[in-house]
């Protein structure tokens, strides 16, 4: 099974690095700067424990990878642009290609669906960090992350078990889920910090305002009639597996939006996992006002180049109306 990371960044460059450190044949798609960077001197992985280059073959296009029978095609680009990424994907790919989802959010799925009948979830809990052309970070030892895996929309097939057992290979903690869905959707309402940790900073994370927008997101899910695992199981299923530790004496400076800030890619998330809430709000008449202004503000920090946390959690609640 030749596994194909479409994606490369935090997420794809550390999932894809540990499976080629554990034996498995991969190759990473990426772009620009990074992509160069790539071809030119191997990915650099670092952990607390080592930094390593890993030569890994990268290329800069589904076409570019020649796609075959039995290959898996992991997308891992931000949920903004799998739209194109799919239709560039389903011009040069087999019609039975798998395809896993390994992002945030619930719409990825339903995305490669429309073009490919085997399609995955993956439940992703992993803290990497990309702030460097050919550089990923794995802030989490000797667990690298968690990564829960289920054909979509339900069920477990042989695909998702042989997913699933390349992970648990390369120091993941992977289970084949039949309800990964449930937990994609917890993983969403955990998400929903990301858009307050990139506007107001990462302090704001222990502020009314992420409290605020989790119990709008209880009360959309609800009225929606959405099934997703509690907190308890979550904070089962979570444990002590993830232990964050610094890299090169830094800890990790903040979440993958708070990252497009940083960055200044132009683009954030945002829309696909606060935006899902006040999407479903307005399907089903649940007023949703943190999580729209979160969607706002975060968008607008994007297109304009602001930095992250330039706004304080008391200055964004003050923008809300009433």
């Amino acid at each position: 099974m030749r596994i194909v990371i479409y994606g490369a960044g935090g997420v794809g460059g550390v999932v894809g690095g540990r499976l080629h450190q554990a034996g498995h044949d991969v190759v990473l798609i990426a772009r620009g700067d990074h992509l160069a960077a790539l071809r030119r001197d191997g990915l650099t992985l670092r952990s607390p424990d080592a930094t390593v280059v890993l030569p890994i073959p990268a290329v800069g296009s589904p076409g570019e990878a020649r796609l075959r029978p039995g290959d898996v095609v992991v997308l891992a680009m931000k949920s903004q642009h799998t739209v194109d990424a799919v239709a560039e994907l389903a011009r040069v790919a087999p019609p039975d290609v798998a395809v896993a989802c390994a992002q945030n959010g619930v719409e990825n799925e339903r995305v490669a669906l429309r073009s490919f009948a085997d399609v995955y979830a993956i439940s992703v809990m992993l803290p990497a960090t990309h702030l460097a052309p050919g550089v990923v970070d794995a802030s989490s030892t000797p667990v690298t992350g968690m990564l829960d895996v289920g054909r979509y929309p339900a069920g477990v097939d042989a695909t998702a078990e042989a997913i699933a057992g390349a992970f648990a290979s390369a120091t993941f903690d992977s289970v084949a889920r039949p309800d990964v869905m449930r937990w994609k959707y917890r993983k969403l309402i955990l998400n929903l910090g990301n858009a307050v940790e990139a506007v107001a900073g990462t302090s704001a994370r222990d502020s009314p305002l992420l409290e605020r927008a989790v119990a709008e997101a209880e009360a959309v899910l609800d009225a929606a009639g959405i099934d997703r695992a509690s907190p308890d199981e979550d904070l089962a299923r979570r444990g002590d597996r993830l232990r964050m530790r610094p890299i090169d004496g830094e800890r990790r400076p903040g979440g993958s939006s708070w990252q497009s800030l940083h960055r200044g890619s132009g683009s954030i998330e945002t829309d696909y996992l606060n935006g899902e809430i006040v999407l479903l709000g307005r399907c089903h008449g649940v007023p949703t006002p943190v999580n729209a202004l979160l969607q706002r503000l975060a968008r607008d920090a994007a297109s304009s180049g602001r930095p992250p946390g330039a706004m304080t959690a008391d200055e964004v609640l003050g923008l809300l109306p009433g």
